[in-house]
C-alpha cells in the first residue's frame, strides 16, 4: 500500500492488490502530514519485520522445519475498506503466525529445539506487537476515515454551496459591471452636460456682460435722446428766435428804406432850397453891387 499527499489536506491510499484508491482529507496540514509519517513508519516496520522473518527462516530452516515454514503475512491488511460510510467495516487483524510442532528428539537435540522454540516466540511476541500498533494504526485510520467521510461530505455540501454562492457572485458581477458600465456612460454623460453647463454659463455670463453694455448703451440712449430733445427745444426757440429776429429785421430794412427814401425826399428838398437860397445870394449880390 502506498500514501500520496495530494494537497495541504487531501491525500490518497492507494491499496495495489485491491485496485483501489481512497481519497482521504483532513482538518488541518499538520493532520495530514502526521497521518502520512505514522503510515510510512509502520509499513517501514512491518517490511523489516518481514524481512527479518524471512532471513530468520531461511537460517533456520531444517527438514524437521519444512512443516512450519508457513507464509507469513503482512500485517496491514485492510481487505474489507469500502468506499462509504455503510459498506466500510473495521478490518480484523489476524496474525498468521502460530507457534510450530516442536522437533522430536529423534531429529534434533532438545537444546536446539529450545533455542529455535524461544526464538520464535521472541519473534512471535515482536511480531505481535507490530501487529498490535499496526491494527491500532488501522482502526485508528479506519475511525479517522470515518470522521475525514463526514468532513468530506461537509466540505462537499460547502464546495457546492460556495460554488452556488459563486455563482451568485457571478451573477452579482455581471450585475455589477453592467452597473459599473452604466455608471461609466452617466459619468460620461454628466461629464459633457458639466461641460455644456459650463459653456452655457461662460455664454450666460457673456449674456450678461451684453445686457450690461446694453443697458450702458440704452442709457446712453436715453440720455442722448433727451439731449437731442433739449436741442431740438432749444433749435425751436432759436427758430423762434430767429424767425422774430428775421421779421425784425425785415421790420428795420423797411424802415430804413422808408427813412432813406425820406432823406432822399428831404435831401432833395435841401438841395432845392440851397439852390433857391444860391440865387437868392447871387441876387442879393448883384443887388449889392447895383447899389
Amino acid at each position: 500500500m502506498t500514501f500520496t499527499k495530494t494537497s495541504q489536506k487531501f491525500g490518497q491510499w492507494a491499496d495495489s492488490r485491491a485496485n483501489t484508491v481512497y481519497g482521504l482529507g483532513f482538518s488541518s496540514e499538520h493532520h495530514l502530514s502526521k497521518f502520512a509519517e505514522k503510515f510510512q513508519e509502520f509499513k517501514e516496520a512491518a517490511r523489516l519485520a518481514k524481512e527479518k522473518s524471512q532471513e530468520k527462516m531461511e537460517l533456520t530452516s531444517t527438514p524437521s522445519q519444512e512443516s512450519a515454514g508457513g507464509d507469513i503475512q503482512s500485517p496491514l491488511t485492510p481487505e474489507s475498506i469500502n468506499g462509504t460510510d455503510d459498506e466500510r467495516t473495521t478490518p480484523e487483524m489476524t496474525p498468521n503466525f502460530e507457534p510450530r510442532a516442536e522437533p522430536t528428539q529423534n531429529a534434533l537435540p532438545f537444546t536446539h529445539s529450545s533455542a529455535i522454540n524461544k526464538h520464535w516466540e521472541a519473534e512471535l511476541a515482536t511480531l505481535k506487537g507490530n501487529n498490535a500498533k499496526l491494527t491500532a494504526a488501522l482502526l485508528e485510520s479506519t475511525a479517522n476515515v470515518k470522521q475525514w467521510k463526514q468532513q468530506l461530505a461537509a466540505y462537499q455540501e460547502e464546495a457546492e454551496r460556495l460554488h452556488k454562492r459563486v455563482s451568485e457572485l457571478e451573477c452579482l458581477s455581471n450585475q455589477a459591471n453592467a452597473v459599473q458600465s452604466h455608471k461609466t456612460e452617466l459619468n460620461q454623460k454628466i461629464q459633457e452636460l458639466e461641460t455644456t453647463l459650463k459653456k452655457k454659463e461662460e455664454e450666460i455670463e457673456r449674456l450678461k456682460e451684453e445686457v450690461e453694455h446694453a443697458k450702458e448703451l440704452q442709457d446712453q440712449k436715453d440720455s442722448l435722446s433727451q439731449k437731442l430733445q433739449e436741442v431740438e427745444m432749444h433749435n425751436k426757440d432759436m427758430e423762434g428766435q430767429l424767425s422774430d429776429l428775421e421779421q425784425r429785421l425785415e421790420k428795420s430794412q423797411n424802415e430804413q428804406d422808408a427813412f432813406r427814401n425820406n432823406l432822399k425826399t428831404l435831401l432833395e428838398i435841401l438841395d432845392g432850397k440851397i439852390f433857391e437860397l444860391t440865387e437868392l445870394r447871387d441876387n442879393l449880390a448883384k443887388l449889392l453891387e447895383c447899389s
